[in-house]
C-alpha cells in the first residue's frame, strides 16, 4: 500500500500522521514544493501549474491514491487533478470541517488563508452546510507562512491578528487550512477570554486520512507495505524540510525509514 501526499510545505503533516495512525504499514510519498511555496498569493492557473507539479512527481511512483493536503489547492486545483491523474489514482481532496462544525448551531468561526476566505468554494459550503450556525469567515494573512517556517514570533503575531477578528463568544472553530492543525495550542490559547472556554475545533486531516482509506481497493487494504517514507521537493528527490522538526507529527516521520 503506498499513499502520496502533496502541499506546497508542511500543511501535509497532519494529515500524514493520522495515516501513519491508521496504517503504519503504508509507505508514504510527501511531494512539497518548496520552490514555489506559498501557493496562496499565486493566481489560479500558477497554483495549478505548481500543483500539477508535485501531483505528477508522486504519480510518477504509482501511488494507490493521492491526497491533495492543502485547502487553497483543494479549492483552485482540485479539478485540474483530478482530471489528469483519475481514474488511475484516486485523488482526495482536504475540505473545511464547515459541516460537522456547524451541525449544533452556535457561533462559528473559520479561519483561513485569504485566498480560500471569502472564496466561492468556501460560501458554498457555507451556503450548504451553514444551517442555522452564525458563521464568521476569518482570514488569517501570513499563518501558514510562519508555521512553514517554524518562526514562533510570526506566528504569535498571525495568531493574535486572527483572534482580534474572531467574534466574542465563539464556541466552534474550524481550522480550514491544514497548516493550522501544527499550532492548534497555540490558537485555542490565544482565544482565551475570546471564545467560550469549551471551545470545539475542528480539523480536517482525521477525516481525510479515513477517506484515503476508503478510496482503496479491498486488496490493497488486505496488504501490507513497509512503512517507508519518499520525500519529493518541487518534483526532485528530497528530505523533510527542518522546520518539520518544530512539530509532533514532524518528529514522528524523521523515525521512519527513508526511501
Amino acid at each position: 500500500m503506498k499513499i502520496a501526499l502533496m502541499d506546497s510545505g508542511i500543511g501535509l503533516l497532519p494529515a500524514t500522521a493520522a495515516i501513519r495512525e491508521l496504517r503504519p504499514d503504508a509507505d508514504l510519498v510527501i511531494s512539497n514544493d518548496p520552490d514555489g511555496m506559498p501557493w496562496g498569493p499565486r493566481t489560479v492557473a500558477d497554483l495549478t501549474e505548481h500543483a500539477l507539479l508535485c501531483a505528477r512527481a508522486a504519480a510518477a511512483l504509482e501511488p494507490d491514491v493521492l491526497v491533495v493536503a492543502c485547502n487553497t489547492a483543494s479549492v483552485h486545483a482540485l479539478d485540474a487533478l483530478r482530471a489528469e491523474l483519475e481514474p488511475r489514482i484516486p485523488v482526495i481532496g482536504t475540505v473545511p470541517a464547515i459541516k460537522p462544525a456547524a451541525a449544533s448551531g452556535g457561533a462559528v468561526a473559520i479561519w483561513a488563508t485569504p485566498a480560500t476566505t471569502g472564496s466561492p468554494y468556501q460560501r458554498g459550503l457555507i451556503a450548504e452546510f451553514g444551517g442555522t450556525a452564525d458563521i464568521t469567515e476569518v482570514p488569517c494573512p501570513g499563518l501558514a507562512d510562519a508555521v512553514d517556517a517554524a518562526d514562533e514570533a510570526a506566528m504569535d503575531r498571525a495568531i493574535a491578528a486572527a483572534a482580534a477578528l474572531t467574534p466574542v463568544g465563539t464556541t466552534t472553530l474550524v481550522l480550514g487550512c491544514t497548516h493550522y492543525e501544527l499550532v492548534a495550542d497555540r490558537i485555542r490559547a490565544a482565544l482565551a477570554g475570546i471564545a467560550v472556554p469549551d471551545l470545539v475545533m475542528h480539523g480536517s486531516a482525521a477525516a481525510v486520512a479515513a477517506q484515503a482509506l476508503r478510496r482503496l481497493s479491498p486488496e490493497t487494504l488486505a496488504g501490507t507495505g513497509g512503512g517507508t517514507l519518499t520525500v519529493l521537493t518541487s518534483g526532485r528527490p528530497g528530505t523533510l524540510p527542518a522546520a518539520a522538526a518544530a512539530y509532533a507529527e514532524g518528529q514522528a516521520l524523521l523515525a521512519v525509514p527513508v526511501r
